[in-house]
């Protein structure tokens, strides 16, 4: 326990008499120390507050083995029917950019998934070859952008107004339609219709730098859409990193089939009304 800890547990309202909290409490301070964020516990603290229990994060699997087949049946059933009904649609937009810019029409990048590990402890070997922060899938999205884009920039951020960016890419962007090929990755199971969107290796290790919480959001599947992505536009800054950590945070704490349908339902005035995207 570090210095200081009880004291902070009791204001928090958090007993540490509760093994399963000492538990999570544990956990999440591996996650920190993994994050090599130093002094990281006041920011850790922003998760509890007078008026809301701590979030609950299972270390190792969804809430209850009945519930998570469920949500994966439902993600599923509704990416498969999704796929049905944009076939035609998905078609079409994979001819306009096949006809309107040289390369490939689908554009696959290695993300961040799911971390299911357990927490580290003093009987565990602390050693890991590679610590990428979850376990890596491929994400499949229509290619808006040009082939060599970031031949000199490496990985960044897109802006607005962007050069590097496609004019039929543009419009997909807008849109989010360059997202829809994602529902592939549904139905393999490494992602979910909601859920916080995966990040790329190299900007999640350097999230995590800045930001003692960024770890935490991979406690739950990554997903198409969000509650950061109907809350906020496309991220153009840390800050703006650093407010939809909050909202994953908090679809986690809450996460259920029920937020998750409001969740789709809110994200399709985002789409037809351009709302954040560029």
């Amino acid at each position: 326990m570090l210095p200081g800890q009880a004291k902070w547990a009791s204001a928090s309202g958090v007993s540490l008499g509760s093994s399963r909290t000492v538990r999570v409490i544990r956990w999440m301070e591996s996650l920190v120390e993994r994050a090599g964020s130093a002094g990281a516990l006041p920011t850790i603290q922003k998760l509890w507050s007078t008026d809301r229990r701590p979030v609950e994060l299972h270390p190792t699997k969804e809430p209850g083995l009945q519930a998570g087949l469920i949500h994966r049946s439902l993600n599923f059933l509704l990416a498969l029917v999704a796929l049905i009904l944009l076939l035609p649609a998905l078609i079409i937009i994979g001819v306009l950019v096949w006809l309107t810019t040289p390369g490939p029409v689908l554009y696959t990048q290695v993300r961040v998934g799911l971390d299911r590990r357990l927490p580290l402890d003093g009987t565990q070997n602390h050693r890991r070859q590679l610590d990428i922060g979850g376990q890596p899938f491929t994400i499949y999205k229509f290619r808006t952008m040009r082939v060599d884009a970031e031949h000199h920039s490496g990985a960044v951020w897109a802006q607005q107004r962007d050069p590097r960016v496609t004019p039929i890419g543009r419009l997909l962007r807008q849109y989010r339609l360059d997202e829809l090929p994602q529902l592939l990755n549904v139905l393999k199971g490494e992602m979910n219709i909601v859920g916080p969107r995966p990040e790329r290796p190299t900007i999640f290790a350097e999230l995590r730098e800045h930001i003692a919480e960024y770890p935490l959001r991979q406690r739950a599947k990554p997903g198409i859409t969000g509650l950061a992505q109907i809350s906020q536009r496309y991220d153009s800054s840390l800050d703006d990193v650093r407010a939809k950590v909050q909202y994953d945070l908090e679809y986690i704490r809450c996460r259920s089939l029920r937020e998750d349908i409001r969740i789709m339902l809110k994200t399709i005035p985002v789409i037809l009304l351009r709302r954040g995207g560029w």
